[in-house]
C-alpha cells in the first residue's frame, strides 16, 4: 500500500488514496489525523530495545541486534535493575508520551520534536545511533496505527523535509538528516521511501484548486523550519509527470513554530522565574541560563541547563537575588525538568492568540495560583526576530525566481496567526494571500505524490 508520511516538527501524519482524493488517516485516540512528535520512555535504554523487537523483518533484526549489543545489553540490565516486567509498557509516543511526561517529569526520558535535532553539527555517531532509534521507534508506531486503520500493509511512502534541517553547513546536516530518516523508515518496515520537499508538497495539495496558472509563492511555517517555494501552478502544469521546470526558486532554514513559542516563553514566562529581576547589588540577573531552559530544540542549550556548573551558577543566583522566590521557581523547574511543559503552555498561549487578543497562561503545575496574562501586542513584539528571518526567505524565494508571484500560499500551524499574515502582506504588498489547511496540506500533498511516483 502507499502512503505519504509527514513526519513533523510538531506533529506527525499519514495519508492513504481514496479514489482521486488524499485521506488523513485517523491516527490518533481521539479520532483526529495528528499526534505531536513526541515520545516518552520510561528508561532510554529501552527505546533501542523496542525498537529491535518491533523490527518486522527477520534479517533486518539481526543486523540491528548486531549493531547495537552494547546497547541492548544496556538495555536487559535496566530491565533488571528496575524490575520492569518483560510485558509492561515502556515506550509511548504522541498525546501517550505528554501525558506520561506531565505525570512523572522528573522520571523517565522524554523528547518532543527529535525532528529539529536530525541535523545537528558535531553530533557523535552514538548520538546520531540515537536518533536513529527515536525515529525508528515513533515510525514503528505510527506505521503500525495506520496499518490497523486501513487493514492493508504500508510499504511504500513519501516523507516530507525542509529545503534545510539546519541554517549552518546545511549540505551535511542535510545529509545527516536525511541518512537518519531513511534507515528509520527501512526499520519501521517501508521498503520503499522517497523525500519531498514540504513547500512543494504543500502546493501540490493546492494546486488542485486552481482554475487558471499562476505563478505561486508557497510559504510553509512549521514547528521546525520555515520553507518557501516560487511554483507555476495550474491546469497547464498539474499533470506533468516532471515538474523540475515549474519549480523557480526555494530556501529554507531552521526557525519556525518551536521558535515563536520558545520567543513568547522566554520573553513573557521567565520574568516569573526571577528574568530581568535584580541581584542585590542592584545589576540586572544575566538571563542565558533563562534562555538555555526555554531552548528546548537545541541540544547545547539543553545540556548546558541541566550540568552541574548550571545548577551551581542557579543556586549562586538564589543567594545574590532580591527576589529569590523567583529563582527558587527556576530551581524546582530545572529539579523537576518542566521546561518541556512550560513551552507546552507557551505554545497552546501562541494558539490562544491567533483567535483573540488575550490569552492567560495557568503554570499551576509550577506553583498553586500562579499564572500569567499575554496580550496579542506582547507577543507580536516578542517574535519580531523570528518573524523577520521568516520574510526574509520568502524575499529569497522570489529573488531566485527572478519574478513576482501573483498569489501567496500560507501553510503550517503558524501561519495561522495574524501578526504573521500582516506582517506578510507589508512585506510583499499588494499580492493576494490565501490560506490552506494549515495542519493537513503537506499530509495530502505528500500523499498525492506517493500515488503519483508509485502507483
Amino acid at each position: 500500500m502507499i502512503s505519504g508520511f509527514d513526519y513533523g516538527t510538531s506533529n506527525c501524519a499519514m495519508g492513504i488514496m481514496k479514489g482521486n482524493e488524499a485521506q488523513l488517516l485517523p491516527l490518533a485516540d481521539n479520532g483526529k489525523a495528528f499526534i505531536p512528535s513526541a515520545l516518552y520512555a520510561i528508561e532510554r535504554e529501552l527505546i533501542c530495545e523496542s525498537v529491535g523487537l518491533n523490527i518486522s523483518d527477520k534479517t533486518a533484526q539481526d543486523v540491528f541486534i548486531a549493531l547495537r549489543a552494547n546497547p541492548l545489553a544496556q538495555a536487559r540490565r535496566v530491565r533488571q535493575q528496575h524490575e520492569i516486567a518483560a510485558d509492561e509498557q515502556s515506550i509511548y509516543v504522541g498525546s501517550a508520551a505528554f501525558e506520561q511526561y506531565f505525570a512523572m517529569p522528573e522520571d523517565g526520558y522524554f523528547v518532543k520534536s527529535p525532528k529539529s535535532f536530525l541535523g545537528a553539527s558535531g553530533l557523535r555517531p552514538e548520538f546520531v545511533h540515537f536518533f536513529e532509534d527515536i525515529v525508528t521507534a515513533m515510525m514503528q508506531d505510527i506505521k503500525q496505527r495506520a496499518e490497523k486503520i486501513s487493514g492493508e500493509t504500508i510499504t511504500h511512502t513519501v516523507i516530507g523535509r525542509p529545503v534545510n534541517f539546519q541554517g549552518l553547513n546545511a549540505q551535511q546536516s542535510n545529509k545527516q538528516a536525511l541518512d537518519i530518516l531513511s534507515i528509520a523508515a527501512k526499520r519501521a518496515g517501508f521498503s520503499h521511501t522517497e523525500f519531498l520537499y514540504e513547500p512543494l508538497a504543500a502546493g501540490m495539495d493546492f494546486e488542485k484548486r486552481l482554475n487558471e496558472n499562476k505563478t505561486v509563492l508557497v510559504v510553509d511555517i512549521g514547528g521546525g523550519t520555515t520553507d518557501c517555494s516560487m511554483v507555476r501552478m495550474g491546469p497547464a502544469h498539474i499533470n506533468k509527470a516532471c515538474r523540475d521546470a515549474d519549480f523557480l526558486g526555494h530556501s529554507g532554514e531552521r526557525i519556525g513554530g518551536n521558535d515563536l513559542d520558545i520567543q513568547l516563553a522566554g520573553t513573557q514566562l521567565m520574568p516569573l522565574f526571577g528574568m530581568n529581576s535584580q541581584l542585590k547589588n542592584g545589576l540586572t540577573i544575566p538571563n542565558q541560563v533563562f534562555w538555555n531552559a526555554v531552548q528546548t530544540n537545541d541540544v547545547a542549550s539543553q545540556n548546558t541547563f541541566y550540568n552541574l556548573q548550571s545548577l551551581k551558577h542557579i543556586e549562586q543566583l538564589l543567594i545574590d537575588s532580591k527576589e529569590p522566590a523567583l529563582l527558587q521557581r527556576l530551581l524546582h523547574l530545572r529539579e523537576e525538568k518542566q521546561n518541556h511543559h512550560l513551552l507546552r503552555s507557551a505554545e497552546q498561549c501562541k494558539i490562544e492568540l491567533s483567535d483573540q487578543h488575550r490569552a492567560v497562561v495557568d503554570l499551576a503545575y509550577i506553583e498553586k495560583q500562579l499564572s500569567c496574562d499575554v496580550q496579542r501586542s506582547d507577543f507580536a513584539q516578542a517574535i519580531v526576530r523570528p518573524i523577520d528571518r521568516m520574510l526574509n526567505l520568502m524575499s529569497e524565494a522570489i529573488n531566485q525566481a527572478g519574478c513576482q508571484p501573483e498569489l501567496i500560499y500560507v501553510t503550517g500551524g503558524s501561519a495561522k496567526s495574524p501578526i504573521l499574515r500582516q506582517a506578510i502582506e507589508q512585506k510583499l504588498g499588494n499580492i493576494e494571500v490565501v490560506d490552506g489547511d494549515h495542519f493537513g496540506s503537506v499530509t495530502a500533498g505528500l500523499t498525492v505524490w506517493a500515488q503519483r511516483i508509485y502507483a
